[in-house]
């Protein structure tokens, strides 16, 4: 008998997996589709040695000391501050938009103030801020939202800007001084052996049991648990009852270079030239010294593994209709990206994944503190209804 069967070897699944083993004492089970855990943030060594990210660039940053200080205990960290460059009208400037973007962009030499005042001249009015093409017209105008912004967006998403909710470009900053730093979280650094090494640690801990390459539903009739912590799509779940919750998907192109060194920066976006969005070099990332390189294109694609929960108010409504059914489903626990049809950063998992631990935890105190007044109360009255016989005793 197992107290949990968790769903997804990803952050949310490792942390409450670890918390619940480690603190609480449960015996738990974790499952997974893929053959590895980690879940997107996997990392490995590929056939020349290099270290990549199977799934794409993970940067981990957060404001979260709490956050950074629990996962501290599986890694050693490398301070990383992730900086990008935006391949725009045949330059690379720095992304998000500052200082230097704007000078080297128009051939100017502006100061801070100058530079505000510049954006401000460009800025169109936008009376109610309702989509992403919303927010980024209303700080740099559009000359610099076609430059940088929309074809981008139409890439990653599938859509024009003007059809997606504000959220989407709100994350990207617009900067006045010469600050290139893509985060401004105060912990910014990189797992020092990889995220897989760290995860491994998480969950190297005799009350947890780890399944790979295991449908949860091949196996929930088999393996008896109390509790169920689910990290999957949340519609997959209840059979998709009121259709697919739309996700954007990718496609990863790896390649091994046989140069040391290939890109200006970690990461390189291309919004308007070519099909993929940017090209990421991991060895910028990692730190590893290695007289090759490792690279990876990403390709956005409609069909695939759900990585992007699609921003627009129609998603929004058609996920409350299963969050109505998550809320009303006894002893399952819905948690992660997936699972609550939002886009979380690592940090924002982690700390999603420590308050439900809480949450569990205080609910069985209080199963406990219900079930102890009713024994004593039942020895009370006993002890009134049939006097002790001290000679017996």
């Amino acid at each position: 008998m197992f107290d949990y069967l968790i769903v997804g070897a990803g952050f949310a699944g490792s942390v409450l997996a670890e918390r619940l083993a480690t603190r609480s004492n449960k015996k738990v089970l974790v499952v997974d589709k893929r053959s590895h855990i980690a879940g997107n943030a996997y990392d490995h060594y590929n056939e020349e040695g290099i270290l990549v990210h199977k799934y794409g660039p993970h940067i981990f940053h957060t404001n979260s000391k709490d956050v950074f200080e629990y996962l501290s205990n599986f890694t050693d960290w490398r301070p990383y501050e992730h900086r990008v460059l935006a391949s725009v009208d045949g330059q690379l400037v720095p992304m998000p938009i500052n200082l230097d973007t704007i000078n080297k962009l128009y051939g100017l030499s502006l100061n801070s103030f100058e530079v505000e005042q510049f954006l401000e001249s460009l800025a169109e009015e936008v009376p109610v801020i309702r989509t992403s093409e919303d927010v980024v017209v209303s700080k740099v105008g559009r000359e610099l939202y076609e430059k940088f912004f929309r074809n981008y967006t139409r890439k990653q998403w599938g859509m024009d800007p003007s059809e997606l909710d504000k959220s989407v470009t709100s994350r990207v900053p617009t900067r006045t001084n010469r600050d290139d730093r893509y985060f401004t979280d105060t912990y910014q650094a990189m797992p020092l052996h990889g995220y897989t090494r760290m995860f491994e640690r998480m969950l190297d801990h005799p009350n947890i049991k780890v399944m790979l390459n295991t449908d949860y539903h091949d196996i929930i009739d088999f393996i008896p648990f109390k509790e169920m912590i689910f990290s999957g799509p949340v519609d997959e779940y209840f059979d998709f009852k009121y259709g697919k919750l739309p996700y954007r998907s990718l496609e990863f192109k790896h390649e091994t270079l046989n140069q040391e060194s290939y890109l200006a920066a970690p990461v390189v976006n291309y919004p308007n030239d070519n099909l993929y969005t940017r090209i990421t070099e991991f060895k910028a990332l990692t730190g590893q010294k290695h007289p090759k390189t490792a690279i990876v294109y990403e390709y956005p694609k409609a069909e695939g593994d759900p990585y992007y929960p699609v921003p627009r108010l129609e998603n929004a409504e058609l996920y409350n209709k299963y969050k109505k059914l998550a809320d009303e489903t006894p002893n399952v626990h819905f948690v992660g990206r997936l699972a609550t049809y939002k886009y979380y950063n690592m940090d924002q998992v982690v700390a999603q994944a420590l308050t439900l631990y809480k949450k569990l935890t205080e609910k069985s105190e209080e199963a406990v503190k219900v079930k102890k007044p009713a024994i004593t109360g039942s020895a009370s009255i006993m002890d009134k209804l049939v006097p002790r016989d001290p000679a017996k005793e």
